[in-house]
């Protein structure tokens, strides 16, 4: 007997077994809940058989033109669908009456059954029916010979901690193929080192402005952008692009935060409004992917609850506290979205259309944030997605197009205790300690929530704001309304005292020759203190040593040339992406100086820079450019000098060129804060609450990698997400 016989005789008793236990359990299901009258168990087989085919025959070309429906329904359209088929087959058939909810619930529960059997049984996934059904109308004699590229991108997954998976056998596909064609890289990200900035650099060769996960627009009625929000999505991308994308060369985007200017995409947040796609198809090419969805989905949450109870049992540290609502973000990222995408890669793979596609599995980023960045179950999450590359290798290798894998992330994560546990205090309280009582902070220290809870969030800041905008233009119309009564009694005074203003005029003028003089003079001792850089020392308020200089050298020197606002008056708003934060006040039109904080806020910035949790602050002074302070220790980014000990040597030997980079962007905070890193415990500790962070320097954060071609260029050293666009565009090349 052949090998082939032998393998289609295995097929054929592994159907028969599958068919007879699907028909039994759902008649004991259906005995026991009465979802439909059904007479004897012939009927209940004669039901299932029926259903399977009808869906084998029609359900290819039903679902191709119900697709809108099915979309808009989320996919439980399907089950209306063939609740329909039950109730035709029912006027045909006999025995059976169904009507009502049983319409969708009998339907459900046959998929469930169905998917739940395929699970347990190890369908082969590759060889079922509607992939062959989906590979035989896609592929096809006419698609293109030329190369395709597929970008696969594993959300927050660090080279060492990928290493350490690999080695401990939880990715052998992937091992396979670095022991075969493939080879790893790394690169380091710009100092925001999260998903906003780098897939922006990745996917649209620009990430300038991105100053962190969410920021402070000034200019812009203080509004808080962020990188998560469906209104900022599509607009940050509308400023990075320059239509010239990496997907811009007839390319698709599946499940990213960016589109890359791909022409087509799926399940891509900056172009969340046009939600519908053709694409939609692969997924949907088979009856029962809710249903998988929903067993997987439900399994998950299983998963977190051993989870918690293991960390308990066991006493890990550290550790968070996890909700309700986790247990839904975590199945939707970990499931839905890995799910979903690897149907749709699937689907694209077959079709050949695209000659470029990118996609992201990010359930490892999502359970690292909460269980840490290698426990058990973030280990569980990248077995997982290893087992999509088996069917994404499949399909390339039975596909008429040549694509090229490559797998990367965008960035990695660094373990630590929160800000809050260890400190007993998170960074708005330190904020808050150090400056008025009266004056309100909104502080927004998290980025795992759903986008609705952030809406919400975001209201209240947003209420208060519109209503200092209106007391503001209330204001001015009062002020409009007394200039117009005193403008002809202005106009009165003017001319009588025209002639005298001439005469003042040109004691004016003596005076501004006498100010230029004064300003020569002034500004020796004001380079010298510059040179010397001994100003920024010291616990004495910088506003009270530069006001002595004044008077000691008769200075004529302007010290606080912006606006004047009162602490009563001030407010502040603190972000945090992971373990870097962001001080803003809102009530200076501009970025703050180093001086005026000083003036405003005495002790602020050098508690902070003191802080045992805190590893460097970034503000910029009037007097000289920008500076990093650490304790009495100061980097002067404009001179590249070094004042004290070496505090930012353990960030990397990149940190300068971050922080000169992230300085000169747009909307810098007035204040930059980033929380030490623990080299010996390699642990930050996140000003979010999160035991897995990114987004700030300190750690396997920065330390993300490439999975690409042997035969790819050597790229050197990649620093910046930037030059990773241009390391993949010169090889598609």
């Amino acid at each position: 007997m052949s090998n082939d016989v032998r393998r289609n005789l295995s097929r054929l008793f592994k159907l028969l077994i599958f068919l007879l236990l699907e028909v039994l359990l759902f008649f004991i299901i259906n005995n026991h809940f009465l979802l439909i009258t059904i007479t004897d168990f012939e009927t209940t087989f004669m039901i299932i058989v029926f259903l399977s085919i009808l869906n084998a025959i029609l359900w290819p070309t039903i679902s191709y033109i119900s697709l809108r429906f099915i979309v808009f329904t989320l996919g439980f359209g399907t089950f209306l669908i063939d609740g329909f088929l039950l109730w035709l087959m029912s006027g045909y058939l006999g025995g059976f009456q169904i009507s009502g909810w049983s319409l969708f619930l009998v339907p459900l529960i046959i998929g469930l059954i169905n998917s739940l059997l395929s699970i347990l049984l190890s369908v082969d996934m590759d060889e079922s029916y509607y992939q062959r059904i989906l590979r035989n109308q896609l592929n096809s004699d006419k698609i293109s010979k030329k190369d395709g590229y597929l970008f696969i991108e594993i959300d927050g997954l660090a080279k060492d901690v990928l290493t350490d998976a690999i080695d401990n056998g939880h990715m052998p596909h992937l091992k396979r193929l670095l022991e075969s064609t493939h080879k790893l890289l790394s690169w380091q990200t710009d100092l925001s080192s999260q998903t906003g900035a780098s897939q922006a650099g990745i996917l649209h060769g620009n990430n300038e402005n991105i100053v962190a996960f969410r920021w402070v627009e000034k200019e812009n009625d203080n509004r808080i952008i962020s990188s998560n929000s469906l209104a900022d999505a599509g607009k940050i991308e509308k400023r990075i692009s320059n239509k010239k994308g990496l997907l811009s060369d007839h390319g698709a985007s599946r499940s990213n935060l960016f589109s890359g200017d791909a022409e087509d995409y799926l399940l891509t947040y900056s172009k969340l409004k046009n939600f519908y796609s053709k694409s939609w198809y692969y997924l949907y090419s088979t009856p029962y992917f809710i249903a998988r969805l929903l067993l997987l989905f439900a399994f998950d949450m299983l998963m977190e609850v051993t989870s918690r109870i293991r960390q308990l049992i066991t006493n890990k540290k550290p550790r968070m506290h996890r909700g309700l609502k986790y247990f839904i973000a975590r199945a939707g990222a970990n499931v839905v979205m890995r799910e979903a995408s690897t149907y749709s890669l699937i689907g694209d793979i077959y079709a050949g259309k695209y000659n470029v596609i990118y996609s992201t599995y990010m359930g490892y980023d999502e359970i690292a944030h909460h269980s840490g960045i290698r426990d058990f179950d973030s280990f569980y999450a990248l077995k997982q997605i290893d087992k999509q590359f088996k069917h994404i290798l499949y399909a390339i290798n039975h596909s008429n197009r040549k694509y090229n894998i490559v797998i990367l992330s965008d960035h990695g994560q660094s373990q630590g205790p929160t800000f809050k546990q260890k400190y007993d205090k998170t960074l708005d309280d330190l904020v808050q300690e150090n400056i008025p009582e009266t004056m309100k902070i909104h502080s927004i220290l998290h980025s795992n929530d759903d986008h609705l809870l952030e809406t919400i969030k975001l209201k209240s800041y947003m209420k208060y704001n519109k209503q200092r905008i209106t007391k503001k233009i209330d204001n001015t119309k009062d002020n409009i309304a007394g200039r117009i009564d005193n403008t002809k009694d202005s106009i009165t005074n003017r001319l009588d005292n025209n002639v005298e203003n001439i005469t003042e005029r040109m004691d004016s003028s003596k005076q501004q020759l006498s100010k230029i003089k004064i300003k020569a003079r002034n500004k020796l001792p004001i380079d010298e203190f510059k040179n010397k850089k001994t100003l920024i020392k010291g616990n004495e308020p910088m506003m009270d040593k530069l006001n002595k200089i004044n008077d000691e050298y008769s200075l004529d020197v302007d010290l606080n040339n912006d606006e004047v606002i009162t602490k009563n008056d001030a407010q502040s708003i603190v972000l945090a992406s992971g373990n870097l934060g962001l001080i803003y006040f809102t009530d200076w039109g501009g970025r703050m100086t180093y001086e005026q904080i000083e003036d405003a806020f005495p002790n602020l910035i050098t508690n902070l820079a003191n802080h045992p949790g805190i590893g460097f602050v970034l503000v910029k002074s009037a007097l000289y450019g920008s500076i990093v302070l650490s304790d009495d220790n100061v980097y002067y980014l404009d001179d590249n000098k070094l004042v004290g000990e070496d505090f930012l040597k353990v960030y990397g030997k990149n940190i300068i060129k971050q922080l000169k980079r992230t300085d000169k962007f747009k909307h810098v905070p007035d204040i930059l804060v980033n929380s030490t890193y623990d080299v010996e415990n390699d642990e930050v500790y996140a000003f979010e609450e999160l035991i897995g962070s990114h987004g700030g320097a300190g750690g396997t954060q920065q330390q993300p990698f490439i999975l690409c071609p042997r035969d790819w260029s050597d790229p050197g050293e990649i620093f910046g997400a930037e030059n990773v666009y241009k390391f993949f565009k010169r090889n598609m090349n």
